[in-house]
């Protein structure tokens, strides 16, 4: 398996593609805009540089990994020679299913079809694919060629055979991959997003301050990052949906997201990408500020 394909050229897309291609895997980097492709592409060559800057890959392998990457707007034309598809699009169940609908028809019959979904079911993805034992979870963290998990999801018809693959692919990505089953929010964002919104409700009730709340988590809890601050780097529109699918999943109401939550992405405050969420981010990407209707 030396042919890989991954739609969608946004953070969690390219972080795959780049990953997939330094370990000299032939990357085929799949999204409907030419823009998002050029921008996935700067961000890949970005990251590379600094790589090389801090002598982690030598300029021969930044450039290596560039040869191994190409671009298209056409799933039929990317998937045409793959053996695995990675799907990173946006985290919505509607456009994964049309888009897992269309990779069964164009893809060769043996290509596994592989979802980096956060939350939604990969039972219900392979559903709808006449090749369900061939789909599977790979939920990458944010950033992929950084963080070293892949949780690997079974849907409930997944083959032992694919799962085998997927578990040893991750593992040749330097990567360690860790098995779970398909229920919503899997381990890592059954965890983790309950911990986000009961830091929203936090602030929310007046319990204390942005900044109070993610120095207490830092400090106390030795979390290199403030759950505030990971919410608005995850994205709150990201972390909103996975709570709903859970919320649905589960009929649970401690899955249901804090109103305060549901304002914010509603008033277009998304966290890092949109400049402001619980931090302002118009001067850098470091949450230093604190949001003016929060300080």
């Amino acid at each position: 398996m030396k042919n890989i394909a991954v739609i969608g050229a946004g953070t969690m897309g390219n972080g795959i593609a780049h990953t997939f291609a330094q370990f000299g895997y032939k990357v085929q980097l799949i999204d409907i805009s030419e823009a998002s492709l050029k921008r996935g592409m700067e961000t890949i060559t970005k990251n590379l540089d600094r790589m090389v800057a801090k002598e982690k890959i030598t300029e021969e392998d930044k450039q290596n990994t560039l040869d191994n990457l190409y671009t298209t707007t056409s799933i039929a034309k990317g998937v045409e020679y793959a053996g695995l598809v990675v799907e990173a699009a946006t985290e919505n169940v509607d456009l994964k299913l049309n888009i897992f609908k269309e990779l069964d028809e164009v893809c060769p019959d043996d290509t596994i079809l592989a979802t980096n979904t956060s939350s939604i079911s990969i039972t219900q993805i392979g559903a709808v694919t006449s090749r369900p034992d061939q789909v599977i979870g790979m939920h990458f963290m944010n950033p992929v060629p950084v963080m070293k998990l892949v949780e690997i999801i079974r849907g409930y018809n997944t083959s032992d055979d694919v799962t085998n693959t997927i578990m040893e692919l991750s593992k040749k990505l330097n990567k360690i991959p860790v098995e779970v089953n398909d229920y919503p929010g899997f381990v890592a964002n059954r965890i983790l997003m309950p911990m986000i919104n009961e830091s929203i409700e936090t602030l929310y009730n007046g319990v204390a301050g942005v900044y109070e709340i993610d120095t207490v988590m830092k400090l106390g809890m030795a979390h290199p990052m403030g759950p505030l601050q990971l919410a608005d780097f995850i994205g709150l529109d990201v972390c909103l949906s996975i709570l709903e699918v859970m919320y649905e999943g589960f009929k649970n109401p401690k899955y249901a997201p804090c109103p305060l939550l549901v304002n914010m992405v509603r008033a277009g405050k998304l966290g890092v990408k949109s400049g402001e969420g619980f931090y302002n981010y118009s001067e850098n990407r470091k949450a230093e500020v604190v949001s003016k209707q929060f300080a």
